[in-house]
């Protein structure tokens, strides 16, 4: 998609100043598109953005694209929205921007796909529930409630459904991949699940972002499955380029998945983006990726998306700003010394 790279978009993003919508705004700015961040002010707007503050659930919160509001009477090529809570924020802003912009990119999860979903999934599977006006429900039907809110205001045409997997890479707020480098900065015997070559499907933020402006201009509308290719990755190479790139001399001790479950260690949660071999591994790692492949979709090595987080997570004092709506992760470390004695014996 050579061609996405031309300057003079405007781009509104709904949100953008934490992970994936801050991904989006950098990756904006770089190819010389006006970008403006409507955001609530939790942080600062991304450097090169123009940010207008407004809440677009509180009462009056889209006052500033009507009247004599800041945005009120603008236009866009492309509106990018990052929202996950209640629906009926997508709808709302969707609705009011539908003359005002020729594509609407909503930033959506492959978890909408009904669980079990098989290896191999691709964008006609059956999803979840939704309803557009809906309030707060869980992540599942929020997101596609966003989905639909979308296409009754956009059409199918004019929509672009971005289903993204796993997310990792600098800015990351949910602390995955911050977790695995900071406990392996530490340094010692680390727990390392098994299998070694357990392949990964994950997106970086950053191609995600380039993606998403590309295909906005050029891609056909519809719903997109948004993670690297089936086996980008593997749990070896991911946990070895965190050994690499913090220099912490650590050593992986890896076990069977076996003991690891039956020690009672929850997957995904206190071992992060690591899911064992089976069902789930299938609904998380093993999607289709065709459709974004064919439309441009580009994945860096994984070397460089840990290299690149850590070098962030240095920048900002080695603690990743966590999102206050979502469960902490990783394992406690007299857990893991239980296991490592485990292994030991």
């Amino acid at each position: 998609m050579a061609a996405g790279r031309v300057t003079g978009m405007r781009l509104l993003l709904l949100g953008g100043t934490g992970f994936v919508g801050r991904a989006v705004a950098e990756a904006a700015v770089a190819r010389g598109w006006e970008v403006t961040v409507f955001h609530r002010g939790r942080h600062a707007a991304p450097a090169g953005t123009r940010g207008v503050l407004g809440d677009r659930v509180a009462p009056g919160g889209l006052a500033a694209f009507t009247g004599t509001g800041a945005l009120a009477g603008e236009t866009w090529d492309v509106v990018v929205d990052t929202w996950s809570a209640a629906p009926r924020a997508v709808r709302g802003t969707a609705r009011l921007l539908k003359d005002r912009t020729a594509r609407y990119a909503y930033v959506s999860t492959v978890s909408v796909y009904g669980y079990p979903t098989p290896a191999g999934l691709g964008e006609d599977g059956p999803v979840v529930d939704g309803d557009p006006d809906a309030d707060a429900v869980d992540y599942a039907a929020d997101k596609r409630g966003g989905e639909l809110a979308a296409l009754a205001e956009f059409g199918t045409g004019r929509s672009l459904l971005v289903r993204a997997g796993l997310i990792l890479g600098p800015y990351e707020n949910i602390g995955r991949l911050p977790w695995w480098l900071t406990r392996i900065a530490r340094g010692g015997a680390v727990l390392a699940p098994g299998p070694r070559d357990l392949p990964l499907q994950y997106i970086d933020a950053r191609d995600l972002a380039e993606w998403i402006l590309s295909a906005s201009r050029e891609a056909p509308g519809g719903a997109y499955n948004l993670v690297s290719e089936e086996g980008h990755a593997t749990m070896g190479e991911l946990l070895g380029a965190c050994v690499r790139v913090t220099g912490s001399g650590a050593e992986l001790r890896w076990a069977d998945p076996a003991l690891v479950l039956g020690a009672g260690v929850l997957p995904w949660t206190e071992l992060p983006v690591w899911i064992p071999p089976g069902e789930d591994h299938d609904t998380m790692h093993r999607t289709n990726v065709a459709k974004a492949l064919a439309t441009g979709l580009r994945c860096r090595p994984v070397t460089r998306t840990v290299a690149d987080t850590w070098t962030w997570l240095a920048s900002i004092g080695g603690a990743a700003p966590l999102r206050p709506d979502r469960p902490a992760v990783g394992l406690a470390p007299e857990k893991e010394a239980e296991l490592l004695a485990l292994l030991e014996a």
